[in-house]
C-alpha cells in the first residue's frame, strides 16, 4: 500500500508538461553513450501466453475472453527457469543488455505487483518473482536490464475506450482511462523502485489508440481520433524522476516524442521501410535500436521453425552497427522457463564471432561510407572497419572519404590490403577475394584523423 501511495503521490504532483522542456541529466547522457557503445542486446518475450505455444498475441488473435484467459496462469509453473543460465547465454553471445517483458498486451505482470494480483506471484503455482531473480543476476554478471512495458492492456477493465485491438475480450463497454493510466504509472513506479538501477523502459502499444501512425507531425504526442491522451509527459517525468539515468524508448513507429532517450525500429534497419511498421518514422537525433526475432515470432510459437541462420543474424548485427544502431535480438522462452535449444545453439555461434570480431562493433559508430549493397562501415577514433558482407571480387571501390588512409589490413589475420586513394575515392585490393560463405570480411583502415559519426 505504501508503494501505491508513493506512486500515486508522484503521479499527481509531477508537472504535467515537464517533459515538453526535457533536459536529460548528466547520468542520462552518460547512459545514452553506454547504450550506444553496447550495440547488442537480448529481447525476451515471456508470459503466460507461452503455454498456448502460439505467440504473444494469442489472446487477441484467437479472441479469448479475459475471463477465459485468466485460467492460463494456473497452468504456468516454469520450474526450469534459471536466471543465471539466461544471463550467461546472453553474455556468452556478446550481448550487453537484456530487455524483458514486465507486462505485455495481455495485462499479466511477470513480477510481484502490489497494485494488482494479476501477476506471476499471486496467480501462478510458481509464486516467484522472475524479474527480481533476473535483476539480481544481471547485476552479478554486469548486464544492464531494461523492462518492456505495454501501454496497451487487453485485460484491465479501465482500458476504455477500446483501441484497435482486444475488441473481443468480453470486458464491459465502459471504463475510466485516467484510472488505467494511474494504474500503469503505479506499476512503473514498482519496477523503478524495487529492482535496483534499471537500464530503461521499452514502451509498446501507444499505436493502439492512435488515429493513424502516418498522421504524426513534429515532436508532439497527439491524442487519438477517440480523444485519448496517453499523458506521456506525465509518465516520462515520473520515470526520469525515479531514475534519471533510465532511458525511455517507445515503439510508436513515428518520430520521437519529448522525453524519450532512444529511438527504436521494429524489424527494420533505421531508414528502411520494408515491414510496414515504420512507414511514418524518420530518424531523429537520439541513439538508435532495431529489434528482430530469431524465427518469425516474438513469444514462444511451437509451430514456428523458420529459424534465421547464424550468418543472417551476424550480418544483421553488423548492418545495424553500420546504421549507427544497436541490435536487440529476441528469444521467446518456453513455458517451462527454458530458452529454446535452437536459439541457444545459434547464440553460442554468434558469441564465437563476437569474441573474435567484437572490436569492430562495440564502442563504434557508423563509419564514413553509408550502407551499400556490399556492406557497411563502422568507426572508432581513427580506425574505420569496412565490413564486406556480399562481394566476390578482390577489389572494392569506396567513395571519397574524409582524411587520408595511412594503412589497410584484413582484421582477421592482419595481412596487408593495397590502397589507392584519389579525390574520387578509395580502391582496396585484397590478396584473395572474400570466400563465398564468408559472414563478414573486415578490412581495417587506419586514418590520419577521426571519422566516426556522432
Amino acid at each position: 500500500m505504501r508503494l501505491f501511495l508513493l506512486g500515486y503521490f508522484l503521479y499527481i504532483t509531477l508537472p504535467v508538461l515537464a517533459q515538453t522542456a526535457y533536459q536529460p541529466s548528466a547520468e542520462n547522457l552518460a547512459a545514452r553513450k553506454t547504450f550506444q557503445d553496447n550495440k547488442f542486446g537480448m529481447f525476451i518475450h515471456w508470459g503466460v501466453y507461452s503455454i498456448l505455444g502460439d505467440g504473444e498475441w494469442v489472446m487477441n488473435n484467437r479472441q479469448i475472453s479475459a475471463k477465459d484467459y485468466e485460467k492460463l496462469p494456473t497452468f504456468f509453473n516454469p520450474i526450469a527457469f534459471d536466471a543465471k543460465e539466461w544471463v550467461s547465454i546472453a553474455k556468452n553471445a556478446g550481448m550487453k543488455y537484456i530487455t524483458i517483458t514486465s507486462k505485455h498486451h495481455d495485462g499479466f505482470a511477470m513480477y510481484d505487483s502490489k497494485v494488482s494480483d494479476y501477476d506471476i506471484v499471486d496467480r501462478t503455482p510458481y509464486k516467484k518473482d522472475v524479474l527480481k531473480a533476473l535483476a539480481d543476476e544481471c547485476r552479478a554478471q554486469g548486464i544492464k536490464l531494461f523492462f518492456y512495458h505495454s501501454h496497451l492492456d487487453w485485460h484491465h477493465p479501465d482500458y476504455y475506450p477500446r483501441g484497435r485491438t482486444g475488441q473481443k475480450t468480453g470486458r464491459p463497454e465502459s471504463g475510466n482511462f485516467e484510472n488505467y493510466l494511474k494504474y500503469m504509472d503505479t506499476q512503473l513506479t514498482e519496477l523503478l523502485t524495487n529492482y535496483g538501477p534499471v537500464g530503461g523502459i521499452w514502451f509498446d502499444g501507444w499505436w493502439d489508440q492512435s488515429a493513424d501512425d502516418a498522421g504524426h507531425v513534429g515532436n508532439s504526442a497527439p491524442a487519438s481520433k477517440t480523444g485519448i491522451d496517453w499523458h506521456l509527459d506525465r509518465t516520462y517525468s515520473l520515470i526520469h524522476k525515479l531514475q534519471p539515468a533510465a532511458l525511455i524508448g517507445n515503439n510508436h513507429h513515428v518520430a520521437p516524442f519529448p522525453g524519450e532517450d532512444f529511438q527504436m525500429f521494429e524489424k527494420d534497419l533505421p531508414g528502411s521501410k520494408t515491414t510496414g511498421f515504420n512507414e511514418a518514422q524518420t530518424i531523429g537525433q537520439l541513439p538508435l535500436e532495431t529489434c528482430e526475432t530469431m524465427n518469425g515470432a516474438w513469444g514462444f510459437n511451437i509451430k514456428d521453425n523458420h529459424y534465421k541462420s547464424t550468418k543472417e543474424l551476424i550480418q544483421y548485427l553488423v548492418k545495424a552497427a553500420g546504421h549507427n544502431a544497436n541490435f536487440l535480438l529476441n528469444v521467446g522462452p518456453m513455458p517451462n522457463g527454458k530458452i529454446q535449444p535452437e536459439f541457444v545453439k545459434t547464440l553460442g555461434e554468434i558469441g564465437q564471432w563476437t569474441q573474435q570480431n567484437g572490436e569492430t562493433i562495440y564502442g563504434t559508430r557508423s563509419g564514413p561510407v553509408p550502407a551499400r549493397n556490399w556492406g557497411v562501415t563502422t568507426a572508432v577514433g581513427n580506425r574505420v572497419f569496412v565490413h564486406i558482407l556480399d562481394w566476390s571480387d578482390r577489389q572494392l571501390t569506396l567513395p571519397a572519404i574524409p582524411g587520408k588512409v595511412r594503412s589497410a589490413k584484413l582484421f582477421a589475420d592482419k595481412s596487408i590490403v593495397k590502397v589507392s586513394q584519389t579525390p574520387e575515392g578509395v580502391v582496396l585490393t585484397m590478396a584473395t577475394a572474400p570466400a563465398d560463405d564468408a559472414m563478414d570480411t573486415i578490412i581495417e583502415l587506419e586514418m590520419n584523423s577521426e571519422t566516426a559519426k556522432k
